[in-house]
């Protein structure tokens, strides 16, 4: 029996919850650009590998779109100039990861005269070579939108079996986040062009657009564009069950397939790649239109800010900045946070700016969050396995992880965890489940580093030994070959004589 297409019949992965969307409330205002702040502060790689090379220096004049990193490889985004404006330098600016800590970025100071560098398109794509498309997108600096940031290029080409389908991911299912949902009502022309885009890229000749069975206007509006736009009909639009979390790459595969990835695989092991719909429009801005990305939809919302709404913000605009456009916030606001209520992180500052993976400010009033109740110990009631949709064992994890025995965790798959809180959200005694499990994911990482940085030592100690015993053995040869010329007088008598003889003729 073969197995049934992507969006065929819709599947389940195990536990879930049921959530409170909170969507309403930002959707009700159309999608708007936000102003320009007087500042941008782009962000760039935390390493070097990350970052590529540096393109320009303090003092500098940029125009919008003009790029200011290279890539050297598929893993490194390119960084463009989000307007036009003055480089001031690189300084280490307040980052959201790790809390309180700062970030390299690029701190930009506009000119307010936005004048954009020539855009280069790339003509003809529909026949174009795929790697041609996906070297244009890697220079457009292109990178995941759905949060997670991962390199375009790098989704895209790499040493595993020809894909067949290519899935956008357009299930936003938590709570309070609305900006792809909005981005698909405001441009659904762009979803499907950009889907066909980067099914060329990748040679696939299926398109399944997953979205929540609650996005009627969404679903409407991409069905109309894909009718006038995809004559080859190889695009489906599918409603899937409004459930946290669903948006889940692993889990929206397994919905729409049946399949799931493996543990220690990829979707490209099952013939397939997810994007997200914002990075589909993103690669079509870049392929159509020559735009570089470099500004995304963000979403401001929550009962902390005056008026939420989704705003298209520019890499490196301040959140500050952008709360002030949503009104401003409440007097009861408590806490802030990037990213949706089950998987953000909470800021400490609003200073921090927009990165290509931000795509929700949430401001909270005190009533709106739990309030602080003492950690009790695990009860065993098996709960949190119930919901977890990695089937992982979530209260085994953080034993092992509270008693330091992190190779226990990597045993029970901890690195299979999604960190999508549901775990913590059902625990009766008010364990932060999540916050073991990035902390054992830091310890075993950390590990891996040493195991990593001890290996190459001892390499480089065995190439030391071996070059040492190479020229020992050398010498030692070369000794020989002098005791075995003096053992033969006449041979070493004829060497002197013909050495003489040359030193004569070259005299002469």
């Amino acid at each position: 029996m073969t197995d049934p297409l992507p969006g065929e019949r819709l599947f389940s992965f195990p536990g879930g919850l049921r959530l409170r969307h909170n969507k309403k409330i930002s959707c009700e205002t159309s999608l708007a650009a936000a102003t320009l702040p007087d500042r941008l502060y782009i962000p760039l790689g935390r390493s070097r590998g990350e970052q590529g090379e540096l393109l320009v220096a303090a003092g500098e004049a940029v125009l919008k779109g003009q790029p200011l990193t290279r890539a050297e490889h598929d893993f490194q985004v390119v960084v463009h100039a989000s307007t036009s404006g003055t480089i001031a330098g690189v300084v280490d600016w307040p980052s959201s990861w790790p809390p309180g800590r700062t970030h390299p970025c690029l701190e930009l100071v506009s000119d307010r005269s936005d004048q954009a560098a020539d855009p280069l398109p790339l003509g003809n794509w529909p026949t174009a070579d795929p790697q041609v498309i996906i070297d244009h997108l890697r220079e457009q600096g292109l990178a995941g939108l759905g949060g997670a940031m991962f390199p375009t290029a790098a989704k895209l080409r790499g040493d595993w079996p020809a894909l067949d389908t290519l899935i956008l991911n357009g299930a936003e299912c938590e709570p309070w986040i609305s900006c792809d949902e909005m981005l698909m009502r405001s441009r659904p022309e762009a979803v499907i062009e950009g889907a066909l885009i980067l099914a060329r890229a990748i040679g696939a000749g299926r398109v399944v657009i997953g979205i929540e069975d609650q996005m009627g206007a969404v679903a409407t509006a991409l069905t109309r564009a894909r009718r006038e736009l995809d004559p080859d009909d190889t695009i489906r639009v599918i409603k899937v069950t409004t459930i946290y979390p669903e948006g889940g790459e692993r889990q929206l595969i397994q919905v729409l397939t049946g399949r799931e990835v493996p543990h220690d695989g990829l979707p490209q092991d099952l013939g397939l790649v997810c994007h997200n719909v914002a990075t589909a429009v993103a690669a079509r801005d870049a392929v159509i239109e020559g735009s570089p990305l470099i500004g995304r939809v963000v979403t401001v919302t929550g009962p902390g800010i005056r008026n939420p709404r989704n705003l298209v913000a520019r890499i490196g605009t301040p959140i500050s900045h952008l709360i002030e456009q949503a009104g401003g916030y409440t007097d009861d606001v408590d806490r802030l946070i990037l990213g949706g209520p089950m998987t953000g992180i909470a800021l400490a500052s609003d200073d921090i700016p927009i990165a290509k993976g931000s795509n929700c400010i949430l401001a909270l009033v005190t009533e709106q969050l739990q309030h602080s109740q003492p950690t009790l110990p695990c009860i065993n009631c098996g709960e949190c396995v119930r919901v977890c949709p990695a089937s992982l064992l979530p209260q085994m994890l953080f034993k092992a992880i509270a008693s330091d025995q992190h190779e226990l965790a990597d045993e029970l798959d901890l690195f299979d965890c999604i960190e999508c809180g549901c775990c913590a959200q059902v625990c009766p005694s008010h364990i932060p489940l999540v916050d073991y499990y990035r902390h054992g994911k830091g310890e075993l990482r950390l590990k891996d580093l040493d195991q990593r940085r001890a290996t190459l030592a001892r390499r480089r100690f065995e190439s030391r030994e071996q070059r040492l015993a190479r020229e020992q053995s050398e010498r030692e040869a070369r000794r020989e070959r002098r005791r075995e010329k003096l053992q033969a007088p006449n041979e070493a008598k004829s060497e002197i004589e013909a050495a003489i003889e040359r030193a004569r003729q070259k005299k002469q």
